[in-house]
């Protein structure tokens, strides 16, 4: 299937499902297909992310992914006060980056366009990306300085693992690139060698503690992953946020998509996302399967264990790691951003 088949299945499900929700107020496309020309291929491991826009101030647990007319498709719900002005937008990493080009689905009001011709007027500002890039710092520092030891593990590794994983999104918001989830390792070391920073590549890999692992040794993981996720997918009963992301309509994205990159060369970019997939796979077993849960905790233990932690301190000493490095990190980002000829000046 190209990106326009799949975003006009995404179009008609906004039309026919989303748009009949209580306090609709429009939708568009966010992530990395969203800005993928219409004749592109879109690859079995990725999905469509539609936002649906709503009234509500607590949105609603997002739909996640699921199939609609052979696409897949990822739906979540924001808030209508996240959109309440350019500003806001503008200093948030995440949304901004849905607003720079016209992905808009439906906008029943008229405010989702008039928002996205500011977003995008602005959006390359020196200013403007500079807040971004505080945004993000302080998310990276906020979520190190926030461990709690005596979480379960799944829960303490994703803790530690997220925040430092939003390192590269600092290189990719400097550089005016998506700061995207499951490929964000893969997209940072792009950048980074593009400006001759390679060495600092292989600091954010040392920080996640992947750089010494082999792809046999990934592959290894991905295998017991793969046990792991069928496991919690079949035994899925208590909702959580990221529920969809287990589930077999996932599995390409999850289990293919991470097996495509390590046969492609890229099983250090693989891992963030295999120990993410991992910490949620057991966060549902441990809701719904305890008893399995203990089973595959072996594996799980093991890829914490090449990650460089061995006690629960050790999460402790790696997040003090990641906030010293900020200043080192800052300073990359800062001059990515003062070489970058797509970064105008101005307000």
């Amino acid at each position: 299937m190209n990106v326009g088949s799949a975003k006009k299945a995404a179009a008609d499900w906004v039309t026919n499902h989303a748009s009949r929700t209580e306090g609709y107020r429009g939708a568009y496309f966010s992530g990395s297909t969203a800005v993928l020309p219409d004749e592109a291929e879109l690859p079995a491991s990725s999905d469509v992310d539609v936002m649906i826009v709503t009234a509500e101030a607590a949105p609603p647990l997002k739909p996640g992914k699921f199939i609609h007319r052979d696409a897949l498709l990822e739906a979540s719900y924001i808030s209508w006060h996240q959109l309440a002005s350019a500003e806001e937008v503008l200093t948030n990493y995440h949304l901004a980056n849905g607003f720079r080009t016209n992905t808009i689905i439906a906008d029943p009001t008229g405010h989702l366009h008039s928002l996205q011709a500011e977003v995008s007027r602005l959006f390359a500002r020196r200013p403007w990306v500079r807040r971004r890039c505080l945004n993000v710092r302080e998310k990276i520092e906020n979520g190190l300085r926030a461990i709690d030891t005596a979480a379960p593990l799944h829960d303490l590794l994703t803790s530690w693992l997220f925040p430092t994983g939003v390192t590269t999104h600092l290189i990719l918001v400097a550089a005016l690139r998506n700061p995207t989830v499951r490929l964000r390792y893969l997209a940072a070391r792009e950048v980074l060698e593009s400006c001759g920073q390679e060495s600092l590549y292989l600091e954010l890999l040392e920080l996640l503690g992947c750089a010494h692992l082999t792809a046999e040794r990934t592959e290894r993981h991905l295998d017991e992953l793969a046990r792991t996720f069928d496991a919690a997918a079949a035994a899925s009963r208590t909702p959580f946020f990221f529920s969809s992301n287990i589930s077999p309509a996932s599995r390409p994205i999850a289990i293919d998509g991470s097996r495509e990159l390590i046969r492609r060369g890229f099983h250090r970019e693989a891992i963030f996302w295999i120990a993410a997939t991992f910490a949620r796979c057991h966060k549902i077993l441990a809701a719904d399967a305890p008893r399995e849960q203990q089973q595959l905790l072996p594996a799980f233990e093991a890829v914490i264990a090449d990650l460089g932690i061995r006690s629960r301190e050790d999460f402790l000493s790696r997040a003090a790691e990641g906030i010293g490095f900020l200043p080192r990190l800052w300073e990359a980002a800062e001059s990515i951003m003062a070489n970058n000829a797509e970064i105008q000046p101005g307000d």
